[in-house]
């Protein structure tokens, strides 16, 4: 089997990649008949359209080829596989593909971290910022879905560009969206009972805040009853949160599945829920891991978060292709 090196949009190099990479990229709309490659034993680049091996996959419709790993059940050979994930691995590699990468992979998570924050800030706006939070709703999937995209693409060797951050609403928006929104209703719906029992015994106190003025602190009398509130319902809290972490954990890789293999977004859930619980509290492992790294990324001024959450990024990456896709760390 042929190996090839391609030039990206960017203009960088990239490979050597099979033959096979060549025609995924080719239907994913990443590689047209005019991108630049050459076999590593050819001396100079051409347009891939000069390749008879490729001429029948550019001939084809993107829409007429659907590229998955795994089926549409969720149930393919990659996601039947098992695996052992080793937290440090994913760690480690998630390091260096960031410093390797490092303009691409720490401008495309400033970008998303930026539009995050502008358009929570927008929200707090009086009347209009309603529209910003619905905006934000909406988008917020197929935003992380492009970062994710971003990441792998990376991770895989494959040309990639800052606006590829944006992937998520060409590729899967609907998808996107919908998968956020299910987790969300469903993680929501642990917690309701909490919510339910603190507002029952929170209501009484709202006279008390109603008739406090602007800038006044509660008196000793309403904080007693207030902390009192807090230690009656924080051992419902906890409980709630158990199947909360729980199914949030078994679903982390739902947007990896779509935005990269293109399910839809409730075989993406199942697929996602199924390979996790293989080694749930590994995969829960690695999330606090880079949780305590973007802790001490917050310790540091609040600027590592601009490195540490690449990372996190990239490990998380590592993970789903050892997972999912049966790479070994």
């Amino acid at each position: 089997m042929a190996n090839y090196l391609i030039i990206g949009g960017d203009g960088k190099e990239y490979g050597p990649v099979t033959d096979a990479d060549v025609r995924q990229w080719i239907v994913e709309g990443r590689l047209a008949a005019s991108s630049l490659a050459k076999a590593e034993s050819d001396a100079e680049f051409r347009p891939l359209a000069n390749f008879p091996e490729f001429a029948d996959i550019l001939k084809q419709p993107p829409a007429t080829i659907t590229p998955l790993k795994v089926s549409a059940a969720g149930a393919g050979a990659s996601s039947e596989a098992d695996y052992d994930l080793d937290i440090g691995s994913c760690i480690s590699r998630g390091w260096e593909l960031v410093k390797s990468n490092m303009n691409l992979l720490f401008v495309g998570t400033l970008l998303y971290l930026l539009i995050e924050v502008a358009i929570g800030g927008l929200s707090n706006i009086p009347l209009i910022g309603v529209v910003f939070s619905i905006a934000n709703f909406v988008i917020s999937g197929p935003l992380l879905g492009g970062v994710f995209y971003l990441f792998i693409s990376a991770m895989r060797g494959a040309p990639v560009e800052i606006g590829d951050i944006f992937a998520g609403f060409r590729r899967s928006f609907g998808q996107l969206f919908l998968g956020t929104l299910l987790q969300g209703l469903l993680v929501g719906a642990c917690l309701l009972p909490f919510l339910v029992v603190f507002l029952i015994k929170f209501f009484p106190l709202i006279s008390h805040f109603q008739g406090l003025q602007k800038g006044a602190l509660p008196d000793a009398e309403t904080l007693t009853a207030l902390k009192s509130i807090l230690l009656a319902t924080g051992p419902v809290l906890l409980i709630c949160a158990i199947p909360a972490t729980y199914l949030s954990v078994c679903w982390k890789f739902t947007l990896p599945l779509i935005i990269d293999q293109q399910l839809e977004f409730w075989p993406a859930m199942k697929t996602s829920f199924k390979q996790v619980n293989r080694h749930w509290w590994q995969v829960f492992g690695l999330i606090i891991v880079i949780g305590l790294i973007n802790v001490a990324g917050l310790l540091a001024c609040c600027v590592g978060l601009l490195f540490t959450i690449p990372i996190g990024f990239a490990a998380l990456m590592f993970a789903y292709d050892t997972i999912f896709i049966g790479k070994k760390d």
